[in-house]
């Protein structure tokens, strides 16, 4: 892993607190819902999404055989509690949902403190944290706990309810399509399968929301494809309904714990030097911000079903803080009061430079490539402190110049010549405008090697 020191955090503009802000009021109605694998805290949320974006929801049959998977059960809850002897709920499913371990069948019994203990799951080494933990392929059932309330049990009998169904049902995810100039598509995905957690995942599910949004409004080269499904089940569903267009998935990233105030973490590809993953260099680079970049491995997110070896689409995966590096995750800390709306902000705004790179990188041929053409006389060079406000920008006109064979395109100029990639791009504007340079994306075509 690579490491890039510089600002602490991006120079928001108000937009960016703005949207920071809705997103945080999004996140402040989702969190309390109960989401999981399957059920109707899922189809709560995707209901909730469809105030910002039009959604549309598919559902997958339990029993359904995914390449090496099957989907499971759908699973419900309505309540469950512990009551100690006295008759006092000492752990209670609607005081937070994270204190039954996710997918647990129903039960009602009564067991003594000995008998039950090994279905209380707690941090001993976090006393007063509650941990987060599930079982979704295996029927069993469990509490969680802190370890501190642990200890204060009291010996007896212990009357113990878990309200749930686990019945033949659907795995639900929802689409959010948006069309552009071409039918190649940029693939955005986050999943939906935790229940009262901030930072993971609410915050990858808030930023993709405001990110479509945002996409919505503006006019697009790319079609853009939000996927918002439950982790593992829910992108190999996708996959196994979507394998023959899957050719058409340009570039694709995956969004998760991205709302944390630490530095950013992109992932790459499993094909490691993926248009995308060159964008998102470049783009966090130019944003001034603390990041780091790490090589693919198959473990983490999404992003492992999508760089699967048959599939191996050109996906990487942008968060904050890396997952084993941020102690609140999978926790009863993970909550609200750890979110700061402006770190949301700043990460959409990360996700929005990442896009514009990919939107408007394109190829370009020198008309003029026999030496270096004048450009004084075009009004591109400063004579006595003239046209261009800054050297850099003289230096982004040479450098496209340069580069611009047919083989190189704006992205590759930026990342090559350290320069901004708004540099590189504007100068790539200013000399279509003299005619010395021409767009080879409008004729769709670009040198061969």
């Amino acid at each position: 892993m690579t490491a890039t020191l510089a600002s602490p955090a991006l120079t928001l503009v108000d937009s960016d607190r703005d949207i920071g802000q809705e997103a945080y009021e999004l996140m402040r109605r989702l969190f309390p819902l109960c989401r999981s694998l399957t059920g109707a805290g899922v189809r709560a949320t995707f209901d909730i999404l469809q105030d910002y974006i039009p959604l549309v929801c598919r559902e997958v049959p339990s029993g359904t055989r995914i390449f090496d998977w099957t989907v499971p059960d759908e699973w419900n809850i309505h309540d469950a509690y512990v009551l100690a002897p006295d008759g006092t709920r000492v752990i209670d499913f609607r005081r937070s949902n994270l204190h039954v371990v996710s997918y647990s069948e129903s039960v009602r019994t009564t067991l003594s403190l000995d008998e039950l203990r090994p279905r209380l799951h707690t941090l001993p080494d976090r006393p007063d944290v509650v941990p987060y933990r599930t079982s979704y392929y295996e029927r069993t059932w469990g509490f969680c706990l802190s370890h501190r309330q642990l200890l204060e049990l009291e010996p007896g009998d212990y009357e113990v309810v878990i309200d749930a169904t686990l019945a033949p049902g659907h795995l639900t995810y929802a689409e959010f399509e948006l069309h552009g100039q071409s039918d190649e598509e940029v693939l955005i995905s986050t999943y939906v399968c935790h229940p009262s957690l901030a930072n993971d995942n609410l915050s990858g599910i808030v930023v993709a929301a405001m990110l479509a949004k945002l996409l919505a409004g503006q006019p697009r080269r790319f079609s853009y494809r939000f996927l918002f499904a439950p982790g593992t089940i829910g992108p190999l569903a996708w996959l196994s309904r979507n394998r023959e267009r899957l050719d058409l998935i340009r570039h694709g990233l995956t969004l998760s714990c991205i709302g944390d105030d630490g530095p950013f973490t992109y992932k790459r590809s499993r094909r490691g030097n993926a248009d995308i993953d060159r964008a998102a260099e470049v783009a966090l680079r130019d944003l001034g911000t603390r990041h780091q970049l790490a090589e693919f491995e198959p473990w983490g997110g999404d992003e492992r079903q999508f760089c699967s070896p048959a599939v191996n689409l050109p996906l990487g995966a942008l968060s904050r803080t890396a997952h084993a590096a941020h102690p609140p995750n999978h926790t009863s800390m993970d909550a609200l009061d750890q979110i700061d709306p402006a770190s949301l902000g700043e990460s959409v705004r990360a996700c929005r430079a990442i896009v514009d790179v990919l939107e408007t990188d394109r190829a370009c041929l020198n008309l003029s490539p026999y030496g270096e053409p004048q450009l004084g006389r075009r009004g591109l060079y400063r004579a006595a402190g003239g046209a261009v406000a800054r050297p850099e920008d003289e230096c982004a006109l040479l450098w496209v110049l340069n580069l611009s064979d047919g083989f190189h395109t704006l992205l590759d100029i930026a990342a090559r010549s350290g320069l901004t990639y708004d540099a590189v791009r504007c100068a790539a504007e200013r000399l279509e405008e003299v005619g010395l340079l021409a767009d080879l994306s409008r004729d769709g075509c670009r040198r061969s090697a």
